[in-house]
């Protein structure tokens, strides 16, 4: 899988989950925290061209997979892919 990069802050629970995913699948990835890189939501629905509530928000190299959820069922369709 390709580097994953995940937009988050500290005290969120949920970019907690995705860490500790990549961790566990022994992923390659980066954790950008918003707040000390002064990042905005609006910075990233720049990046993505649709509004952003929530964080995390999660790609894998360039693409956007969007928020925790969607990521844990990326990385489940993955392994299924693999076992193909």
């Amino acid at each position: 899988m390709e580097r994953v990069t995940i937009f988050g802050r500290l005290s969120c629970g949920f970019c907690a989950r995705a860490i500790r995913l990549c961790e566990m699948k022994g992923f390659d990835f980066k954790f950008v925290d918003m707040m000390e890189e002064n990042i905005t939501k609006a910075d990233i629905a720049q990046k993505i061209g649709e509004p952003v509530h929530t964080v995390p928000q999660i790609f894998v190299g360039e693409a956007h997979v969007g928020g925790y959820t969607e990521f844990a069922g990326y990385v489940a369709s993955q392994a299924e892919e693999s076992l193909s």
